[in-house]
């Protein structure tokens, strides 16, 4: 998280301009301001906990951070449904990305073609 959104939550709240609006299971947490409108629509963003990774925001969250629903999220609406699986976190980019056999990384060898393809040709 940058340095400039801390300052800015800091003087928002210290001022009365701005206010805390909740915390996701995560551990981040988010704000509105009340004043500041920006395109007509008030202010609203996170606070990560520890590395800002916009993944980590739930889809309800996200939602309210982008306008789509005005009323911030609800306890029941926190809940987890049974169909939904836990976060996993976005490798891309790191050592534990996900890389297919025949990567450059892995060697750049894949195993050879069954035959089973056939290219189209036109008539």
């Amino acid at each position: 998280m940058s340095i400039e959104t801390r300052v800015y939550t800091w003087f928002q709240l210290l001022f009365g301009r701005g206010d805390l609006v909740g915390v996701d299971e995560f551990g981040n947490r988010y704000y509105r301001s009340g004043r500041a409108k920006l395109h007509g629509r008030e202010r609203r963003w996170v606070l990560y906990r520890g590395e800002a990774e916009a993944s980590r925001v739930p889809p309800e969250w996200h939602a309210w951070l982008h306008h789509t629903t005005e009323a911030p999220l609800t306890e029941k609406a926190a809940q987890a449904r049974p169909w939904q699986r836990d976060h996993q976190p976005n490798l891309t980019g790191s050592v534990a990305a996900y890389r297919p056999p025949g990567h450059d990384s892995k060697g750049g060898r894949r195993s050879r073609a069954t035959g089973d393809y056939e290219p189209w040709t036109p008539r």
